[in-house]
C-alpha cells in the first residue's frame, strides 16, 4: 500500500470518528432513556470522549464551537483542562480561548460543575486559574452566584486561590452571620434568616430551601415569590402552580423557547391543550420564528415524517421529550419550507392532541411522503422502526437506487435519542444519514451537519467548517487572547 493510500485511508477514519463523536455529542446527556438506562449512556459516551481526546486532541477541542449540547460542552471543557501538561504554548492558548467561551455559553450550574470536576482530578495549575479568573470576571452578578451557586463558588475559591472582589470574600469563608454587609444582596440574605419578607427577595432555589425548612405553606410560598421567578423557572412549576390553585405563576410563552414550549404542551391534559388549542399553536409558530431569526433557515418543499409511537414516552429522566422534539420540528419546518406537509406516525388529525401511542411504523408516512417528490424529507424518530421492522431503511435504499437515482430527493433522519450500544443515534439504514438533536432548536445546525453524517465530505472539509465555526464561536463569546502560558 503506498503512501498516498495510507494517507487517504487515515484521513477517512479520522472523518468517520468525527461524524460518530459529533453526532452523540448532539442528543446524548447521560440520562436515561426509554431502551437504555443512565449508566449505559455514561459509560458509552465517556469511551467517545476518551478516544476521540486521545486520538484527536485539536479536533476535540474544535467540536466546542460545533453545536454540541450543554453536557457534552461541559464534559469537553474538564477533559481538556485535566489533561494539558503536554501541550505547547500555542496550543494551550487555542484551546484556552475555546474553553473560555464554552464556559460563558454554558448555564452557570453547569460551568461550576465542569470546573469542578477538574479539581476531582487533582489538577491545579496556572492554565486552570486564568481560565477560572476569567469566566468569574466574565459572570454579569458574582454576589448573585455568590447566593445561589454558593457552595459550587466557595469551593472552586477555596481550589484555586483566587481573590473575590468587595465583600464576597468575606462572606463565602467567614460565614453570613458575622456581620451586616454594604452590598445590598447579601445583606438581603442575612436578613432572610430573620425574616420572611426578606426571603421573598431571594432568587427561588435559596428562598425556596429556607422556605420548607420554616413549614411556610407551599401555595403561599409560590404567589410571594412569583415576581423573583425566571421566565424557565415559571415554565419548571406550571403543574405544581396548577395543583396550588395559583394563578401568579402564569408564563408568557411569547419568550419561551420553541422545545420548552413543546414540552409544556405536552405536560398538559388532552381537554386543556384543545381549550387553548389557538394559543398553544400560536406560540409554537412563534417560538419557531424566534429560532429562524437567529439561525436563519430557507428550504424549498419539504415533508416531515413524525414519530409519535410509545417509545416518545421517554423515560423519568426525559419524558415525552422526543415528541416535543419531533413537535418542535415540525412548527420550525412549517416557518422554513415554501411548502411544508407532514405525516404523523400513528396518523394523527390534530399533532397538538397526540400523545405517545402504538408501534413505530414508518413505513407507510415515509411512502406517502416520497411520493410527493419533494425537495427534502426529514423523518424525526428514535429509530426503532419495527413495524415491519427495518422497512424505512430498506424503502430509503429502493428509492435512492431505482426511482432517485440523481439524487434529487434529499432524506435525512433526525434522531433526539442516543441509543448506548450504538455509541450514537440509532441509524434507518446505511443509506440514510442519521443527525443527533436535543432541541428542535438546534435543527439548522444539525442540517448544516447533514452533508458529513452523509459520507460525502472530506477530512478537510470537514476540518474547515469546525475552523469556521471556531471563528464564530470566539467572536460571539467576545474572547480576547489569553496572557502567555495560560
Amino acid at each position: 500500500m503506498s503512501a498516498e493510500t495510507r494517507h487517504a485511508a487515515a484521513a477517512r477514519v479520522t472523518c468517520e470518528d468525527l461524524v460518530v463523536f459529533l453526532n452523540a455529542c448532539f442528543c446524548c446527556t447521560g440520562q436515561r432513556e426509554f431502551y437504555s438506562d443512565g449508566r449505559a449512556q455514561t459509560v458509552s459516551i465517556e469511551f467517545l470522549h476518551d478516544y476521540i481526546r486521545g486520538n484527536y486532541r485539536r479536533l476535540y477541542a474544535r467540536t466546542l464551537a460545533a453545536g454540541v449540547n450543554h453536557f457534552n460542552r461541559a464534559r469537553i471543557v474538564t477533559e481538556l483542562l485535566a489533561s494539558s501538561r503536554h501541550l505547547e504554548a500555542g496550543e494551550r492558548r487555542d484551546e484556552g480561548r475555546l474553553v473560555i467561551a464554552a464556559l460563558r455559553s454554558l448555564p452557570a450550574p453547569r460551568a461550576y460543575r465542569a470546573l469542578l470536576a477538574v479539581r476531582a482530578r487533582g489538577v491545579n495549575n496556572r492554565r486552570l486559574r486564568a481560565i477560572v479568573r476569567d469566566f468569574l470576571s466574565s459572570r454579569p452578578d458574582l454576589q448573585f452566584d455568590a447566593i445561589k451557586y454558593r457552595g459550587k463558588l466557595r469551593d472552586l475559591i477555596l481550589h484555586t486561590h483566587l481573590r473575590l472582589p468587595g465583600e464576597l470574600g468575606g462572606f463565602l469563608f467567614k460565614g453570613w452571620k458575622q456581620r451586616r454587609y454594604a452590598t445590598p444582596l447579601l445583606e438581603t440574605f442575612r436578613q432572610a434568616h430573620f425574616s420572611d419578607e426578606a426571603m421573598y427577595e431571594l432568587p427561588f432555589t435559596v428562598a425556596e430551601g429556607m422556605a420548607a425548612r420554616r413549614n411556610i405553606d407551599r401555595a403561599v410560598f409560590l404567589r410571594k415569590i412569583a415576581p423573583r421567578l425566571t421566565a424557565l423557572e415559571k415554565l419548571r412549576l406550571q403543574n405544581a402552580a396548577a395543583r396550588e390553585g395559583v394563578k401568579e405563576l402564569a408564563i408568557d410563552l411569547a419568550r419561551a423557547g420553541l422545545t420548552r414550549v413543546a414540552i409544556y404542551l405536552l405536560s398538559l391534559p388532552s381537554a386543556e391543550r384543545r381549550e387553548r388549542r389557538s394559543e398553544l399553536q400560536a406560540a409554537l409558530d412563534g417560538a419557531a420564528r424566534r429560532c429562524l431569526r437567529e439561525a436563519p433557515l430557507a428550504l424549498g418543499r419539504v415533508v416531515a415524517v413524525l414519530d409519535r409511537s410509545h417509545s416518545t414516552t421517554g423515560s423519568p429522566d426525559k419524558p415525552r421529550r422526543s415528541l416535543a422534539v419531533a413537535l418542535g420540528v415540525d412548527a420550525l419546518l412549517r416557518a422554513a419550507s415554501a411548502e411544508y406537509m407532514s405525516f404523523w406516525t400513528p396518523a394523527e388529525g390534530d399533532p397538538l392532541l397526540a400523545g405517545p401511542r402504538g408501534q413505530t411504523d414508518l413505513t407507510g408516512p415515509l411512502l406517502d411522503a416520497l411520493e410527493t417528490r419533494p425537495d427534502l424529507v426529514v423523518v424525526v424518530s428514535d429509530g426503532f422502526d419495527n413495524d415491519p421492522t427495518g422497512g424505512a431503511g430498506e424503502i430509503c435504499r429502493v428509492f435512492k437506487a431505482r426511482l432517485d437515482p440523481e439524487g434529487r430527493t434529499t432524506i435525512v433522519h433526525i434522531n433526539p435519542v442516543f441509543d448506548a450500544p450504538e455509541l450514537g443515534p440509532r441509524r434507518l439504514g446505511p443509506g440514510v444519514p442519521t443527525l443527533g438533536l436535543r432541541d428542535a432548536e438546534d435543527l439548522p445546525t444539525a442540517l448544516a451537519f447533514a452533508r458529513f453524517a452523509a459520507g460525502d465530505l472530506s477530512l478537510a472539509e470537514l476540518e474547515d467548517y469546525l475552523a469556521r465555526r471556531v471563528d464564530v464561536f470566539l467572536r460571539r463569546a467576545d474572547v480576547a487572547p489569553l496572557e502567555e502560558g495560560a
